[in-house]
């Protein structure tokens, strides 16, 4: 058999088409209405704050518990997702963030608010992860870098939607219709998951493997965690996703508006443009990625010290505010940490053989949010310490930033010489492909 011939015939590299494309829109819908019921928050900080009577710490603990569930379930959720598939880890983190955003609807307390967050992020944690695993199904392995881009610009999307959907609704109509009118769209995907998704197309079914329990989740996450790309990944995750993520989620509109005198109008367009730079960043970078393999980690690095740069000038720029062309710079720059941080899984992806992806998309996913949930707590607690200073309290993000990119240095020469071994190992075992 030819090289060329055996590449048509390998297994778990599928053909992709309209098929797979709307097979995958689905699972996409699913990620696109979490991250409005994730992000939701993120406009509403101030209405919570004044529904809810809390500080900012206390105000902070919302998106910080959200994201502590997020990161917890990381692991586990891939490892359900490699052993149960994509269909009913989506339709399960479904039914669980609609719940969550209903809850958060009529939540009378705080305490009622924070369940409902929780519940919420437990779904939303099942909603990325299972979207990856299913563009590795349907797609073939080239257009890897592409599909996890496409991914978070849907994402991105559902961002957007809250920032001018969700927020025009809250002063429109109040708190109650506005968050559980959204909850039905929550609705909307579970059916059409349970109805049109497909974990796989015909002929490329996984091999069947043994679980054997708590055996079986050990070795997955040492397996994967032994890889070097795995462990890259997650540091690039973690180092380029989390000045956005904060921002978006909760501290910049009360940074704009606060700090800056902004009105919330003006406030929400800045918000807009980090989602609208988000999504057209997203673009390009998987459009270098899957045409420069090599260009992966400077376009992190140089991601993390744009917006560490751009962050500085801001915090330290002299007069009683920053003035609107920075912050618009500042913006748009921070709209290219999403796209930064779905580099990591371009790390991870080569890294782990098919069975393994969803773990180890888990454990880089984890990254970022781990970050997030620090910076978020850190930003209360010192805004609180500090009088509502926000040029000290949003200096925590350069801390995590050099935490990261040494993290990032210490691995990257392994994961580099792992990776070059793995490809010369598939290239020999594709030529020497038996004749059928």
């Amino acid at each position: 058999m030819s090289v060329a011939a055996s590449k048509v015939t390998l297994p778990g590299d599928p053909p992709g088409g309209r098929r797979a494309v709307a097979v995958w829109s689905i699972g996409v819908a699913v990620y696109f209405v979490a991250v409005i019921f994730r992000t939701s928050l993120g406009v509403a900080g101030l209405d919570a704050a004044d529904r809810f009577h809390v500080n900012a710490s206390a105000l902070s603990t919302f998106s910080i518990l959200q994201l502590l569930v997020y990161a917890g379930m990381q692991i586990p959720v891939g490892l359900l997702v490699d052993r149960l598939g994509t269909k009913k880890v989506l339709s399960i983190g479904a039914v669980l963030f609609t719940a969550g955003q209903l809850g958060f609807a009529f939540s009378p307390s705080y305490g009622t608010a924070l369940a409902s967050r929780a519940l919420l992020g437990c779904g939303d944690a099942m909603t990325f992860i299972s979207v990856l695993r299913l563009g590795t199904r349907w797609f073939p392995v080239r257009r890897g870098p592409m599909v996890a881009q496409l991914a978070g610009l849907a994402g991105m999307a559902g961002n957007l939607v809250s920032t001018l959907v969700i927020a025009r609704l809250l002063h429109s109509i109040g708190w109650t219709p506005a968050f559980a009118g959204s909850a039905l769209a929550g609705a909307v995907v579970l059916v059409l998951t349970l109805l049109f998704l497909k974990d796989h197309p015909e002929g490329y079914e996984p091999e069947p493997s043994p679980h054997q329990g708590a055996a079986y989740v050990r070795r997955q996450i040492a397996a994967a965690w032994r890889e070097p790309g795995t462990r890259l990944g997650l540091w690039v995750h973690f180092t380029t996703q989390f000045p956005a993520m904060v921002f978006l989620l909760l501290w910049g509109m009360p940074f704009l508006v606060q700090a800056q005198g902004l009105s919330r109008a003006t406030a929400g367009e800045l918000l807009t443009l980090v989602v609208l730079s988000n999504m057209m960043i997203g673009l390009v970078y998987g459009q270098i990625v899957a045409r420069h393999h090599a260009a992966r980690l400077p376009l992190a690095l140089g991601t993390v010290g744009a917006t560490a740069l751009l962050w500085a000038v801001t915090l330290v720029y002299p007069g009683a505010h920053a003035p609107m062309w920075l912050l618009v710079v500042l913006c748009t720059v921070l709209g290219a940490c999403g796209p930064a941080s779905m580099l990591g899984f371009d790390f991870a992806r080569p890294a782990n053989p098919p069975e393994r992806q969803g773990t180890a998309s888990g454990i880089t996913n984890m990254g970022g949010f781990v970050a997030s949930m620090t910076t978020l707590l850190a930003v209360g607690v010192l805004l609180d310490a500090t009088g509502d200073d926000y040029s000290v309290a949003f200096s925590a993000v350069f801390v995590l930033q050099a935490l990261g990119v040494s993290q990032i240095l210490r691995l990257r020469g392994r994961a580099a010489r792992r990776e070059r071994e793995r490809l010369v190992a598939s290239r020999v075992e594709t030529v020497h492909v038996p004749a059928a």
